[in-house]
């Protein structure tokens, strides 16, 4: 899962980013408002977190201008502590949550496991196919009951999968979960966490289809995928 972090405050932001990169999310860094509007409006992300007070173009601004373009990416507002007109304006402008300053970082990760499971549509945290579960909010997979060894890549992988289960992933849609934008990794690289989760999963019976030139499907045996 991909999030962009627009945050001014260099000392903040690395601190917001390393305790997300540490549960496995693939967060991208900018300090500035113009960025961020140019990144939403050239570029897809899974959630972003938005301070107000940016420079070059303010958070509201950002906001406004993304929910003007159509863009209904989850975004979660931080605020100054005392600033409950500018919430109010966020909450109105199409922001889905915010956090006053300061906060928690526990809550933080909640809140933004919260937002990313309203956004796929489940209610729970507990996602299940056949004897195969995967908990969100801990970023563990099951067969059975019983924890699956996986790698934090590994992790992410069949986090995309599984929130497309049934339904084809190209390769270049997990590469874009999996890395930042300086981080260099191959499609090959994709192939060989697929090629490991498949052996990992085969005690579940649920498998990963290659859909040669296309890409994967997560799905029960004898299940046809579906268009994207």
């Amino acid at each position: 899962m991909r999030i962009l972090l627009a945050e001014d405050d260099t000392v903040l932001a690395n601190g917001l980013s390393r305790a997300l990169r540490d549960v496995g999310y693939v967060v991208d860094v900018v300090g500035d408002g113009k960025a961020a509007d140019d990144i939403l409006n050239e570029q897809e992300c899974d959630m972003v977190i938005l301070d107000l007070g940016l420079p070059k173009m303010l958070g509201l601004e950002v906001l406004r201008r993304a929910r003007a373009r159509g863009n209904q990416t989850p975004i979660l507002i931080l605020t100054a502590g005392d600033s409950v007109e500018q919430r109010v304006q966020g909450l109105d402008l199409g922001a889905d949550d915010f956090m006053a300053k300061p906060f928690s970082l526990s809550e933080l990760q909640a809140r933004v496991r919260a937002l990313t499971r309203r956004q796929a549509g489940f209610g729970q945290s507990l996602l299940q196919l056949g004897a195969l579960s995967f908990d969100q909010s801990s970023r563990s997979a099951h067969v059975n009951g019983s924890l699956l060894d996986l790698s934090a890549r590994e992790v992410s992988v069949l986090e995309v999968l599984f929130s497309r289960a049934g339904r084809l992933v190209s390769k270049e849609q997990i590469l874009t979960q999996l890395c930042e934008w300086n981080e260099e990794v191959s499609l090959n690289a994709i192939e060989v966490y697929v090629h490991r989760l498949r052996k990992k999963l085969e005690p579940s019976g649920v498998v990963i289809s290659t859909i040669r030139g296309l890409g994967y499907c997560l799905e029960k045996p004898n299940a046809p995928a579906e268009s994207p």
